[in-house]
């Protein structure tokens, strides 16, 4: 390896807080949303799984045979066999109830106290209560230190053994299991060594319980007996009910999860860093600014998404260099050098998100590098006919001096378009990578009914729409976003018009960039995971007469510190918004959230926001008048009803 820099080592694979399969090494840590996996819907009512016989045998053969029965199928093949079953597999039944003891329900978790935190608290908690100035080299050792004083409060007490399903299941489901969950009772050791690899002793707990109602009690003993009853400490979670040691035991557990699945990185201890937890406080807060909204949630998952990849790829060069049993071959040299690359890139990207600096507007490189074409050298224009099959009645409407092209694939018509240029779309389904690489003027429209005009995302692509052109229209079309990160539409700069649209986003509805100005009017936007449109300093909107509903759908982020809704502005400088006779309701946080630099705080009473009040209800409300004047926001008729947080919010950012 180059000098300066080393490939991870073996060593370096014990820092694992998520539950791995036995005898697995190098088991990346989730990212921070998934720390304290909570409270599941299951525990109210336990996942039941399809076993075939009631009572495993005993010993290591008995083990093996009831892990191959246990297995968790769709609804579908649970209910019934189907006609198309092999004739020698097994029949899945149900555990008869007189021969195998049903877990109860799992106990309710203590709540994590670190949620309830302000960003200035988790600072404080960290760098000066945890870490106390220490370098980055003894982190591992200050983070031990800290869990072993708090576990000196309590040897015994009760937790949630949270494993992976791939301990008891062959086969499941992993959105109905995300994990296996028993009733223990814990005995903590002396201290051991770093706080990331602390084992504690557990035993079944009475009653036996479970998020699995049916998984066999006998299996859980004889799993733990082949483990030793030791287990990793950072997969148990303290249950509530006990006295208040125990919320501090949980409390420090919470802390250490947080530190090594968001906050950590190997790198740290190679670099001089002359102040490490300044370090640690750029982490806190690039983490706060992604719960609080501050970067909008599709950009919040490209980081999440870098973070987990780098992980993995650093897990996978691991395991490459263990299988390496005498010295490397060639190809095998140069594999570990391309897989060491890659994580240097990766990382590089994570200390770019790292630096507030490079941050601080979102997006911290151009998402379009395509130069625009311009117009043609013979100065016309031509209307692109996106169809299998065109005929006469297709063009009658068009005048006989028209220019026309006719494709099948919209990419290629994307592809042919210069400046001036029509996209006609007549109904269909279509899928269109040049959609984010819009740099020319050019009008895209459906003919027909909207919802008949589908253009999806690529899955594999981050971008679905995004345009640096100075002037570009996208109308009668239904856009339907399945698994890009970035917003369904970012207008980088330039202006953008949406007319008459379907918006179905998985990711942000609409990020309007720095200097940026969009236009939506009479169009449909629902399903964001954060708002459904986003405005960043500096930008310009114009939205009438449309719908925003059901926005905010976050997957992965704790919903009840999400100000994100319907439409979300960040002001330094101010974005300017007019919007006028929109219907803005059903969004699980505000209708409207205006982040701003102040160290006022602001809610302001529904009852004064419902009609289109923010604007023009009788009811003098001076402070919201001075807000929306100096930020240059202008509210009409509209109808913001419905919203589970409230109307508007106006906060500190």
């Amino acid at each position: 390896m180059a000098s300066g820099a080393r490939a991870p080592g073996p060593e370096d694979s014990v820092r694992t807080v998520s539950p791995g399969r036995r005898g697995e090494k190098g088991v990346s840590a989730p990212t921070g949303d998934s720390v304290a996996v909570g409270t599941l819907k299951s525990a109210a009512s336990p996942v039941r799984a399809v076993v075939a016989s009631p009572r495993p045998a005993k010993g290591k053969a008995g083990r093996e045979a009831a892990r191959r029965r246990l297995q968790l199928l769709p609804a579908s093949q649970a209910e019934g066999r189907g006609e198309g079953a092999e004739e020698d597999e097994e029949p899945l039944l149900s555990v008869p109830e007189e021969d195998e003891e049903e877990a109860q329900p799992l106990p309710p978790g203590c709540v994590s106290p670190m949620r309830g935190m302000w960003r200035d608290e988790k600072v404080a908690l960290y760098c000066d209560e945890v870490l106390q100035g220490c370098k980055a080299e003894d982190a591992d050792e200050a983070m031990s230190k800290y869990l072993s004083e708090k576990l000196k409060l309590k040897d015994k007490w009760l937790g949630i053994w949270k494993t992976n399903p791939e301990l008891f299941f062959v086969k499941y489901e992993e959105a109905s299991i995300p994990f296996v969950g028993i009733l223990v009772e814990v005995t903590c050791k002396p201290r051991q060594s770093s706080s990331s690899c602390f084992k504690v002793t557990v035993s079944v707990a009475e009653p036996f319980s479970s998020n699995i109602a049916n998984i066999p009690r006998n299996l859980v003993n004889e799993i733990l007996e082949e483990l030793e009853h030791s287990v990793p400490l950072l997969e148990v979670y303290p249950v509530e009910g006990q006295d208040s040691d125990i919320h501090d035991i949980a409390l420090a557990l919470e802390v250490v999860r947080f530190f090594y699945d968001f906050l950590w990185r190997d790198w740290d201890d190679e670099e001089s860093c002359e102040n490490y937890t300044a370090l640690i406080e750029e982490r806190i807060n690039l983490w706060c600014d992604i719960q609080d909204g501050t970067i909008p949630g599709p950009i919040a998952q490209r980081f999440k998404k870098t973070l987990e990849k780098y992980k993995n790829k650093r897990v996978e060069l691991i395991e490459y260099q263990s299988n390496i049993k005498e010295d490397p071959s060639a190809a095998e040299a140069v594999e570990c050098w391309k897989k060491y690359y890659e994580i240097v890139m990766l990382c590089g990207l994570l200390k770019m998100w790292e630096d507030l600096r490079l941050r601080v507007h979102g997006p911290f490189f151009p998402r379009i590098l395509r130069r625009r074409k311009g117009k043609r050298d013979f100065g016309k224009t031509i209307t692109h006919i996106v169809a299998k099959v065109m005929t006469t009645d297709m063009v009658k409407d068009l005048s006989s001096d028209t220019l026309l092209q006719q494709h099948d694939d919209l990419d290629l018509a994307l592809d042919c378009c210069y400046s001036g240029d029509t996209v006609v779309i007549f109904p269909g389904e279509y899928q269109a990578v040049n959609l984010a690489l819009l740099t020319d003027d050019i009008i895209i429209k459906g003919v027909g009914k909207r919802e008949e005009i589908m253009i999806t995302s690529e899955p594999s692509h981050d971008s679905f729409v995004v345009s640096k052109a100075d002037n570009v229209k996208l109308m009668h079309l239904s856009l339907i976003q399945q698994g890009t990160v970035d917003g369904i539409v970012v207008v980088e700069s330039g202006h953008m018009t949406l007319e008459n649209c379907i918006l179905k986003c998985e990711g942000t509805g609409v990020c309007v960039l720095t200097g940026a100005a969009l236009t939506i009017t009479d169009s449909e936007i629902t399903g964001a995971q954060g708002a459904g449109v986003e405005l960043y300093p500096g930008s310009i909107a114009i939205l009438e007469r449309n719908e925003i509903h059901h926005c905010n759908n976050l997957r992965t982020t704790d919903n009840s510190k999400s100000t994100l809704g319907g439409v979300n502005m960040k002001v330094l400088p101010a974005p300017k918004l007019k919007m006028t006779n929109n219907h803005i309701y059903n969004n699980n946080g505000y209708g409207v959230s205006i982040l701003q630099p102040t160290e006022q705080f602001f809610i302001v009473a529904e009852e004064a926001l419902n009609k289109g009040a923010a604007s023009g209800d009788k009811k003098d409300d001076s402070m919201l008048s001075r807000v929306m004047q100096n930020l240059n926001l202008e509210m009409n008729n509209n109808k913001i009803e419905a919203n589970l947080k409230g109307d508007i919010r106006i906060v500190t950012s």
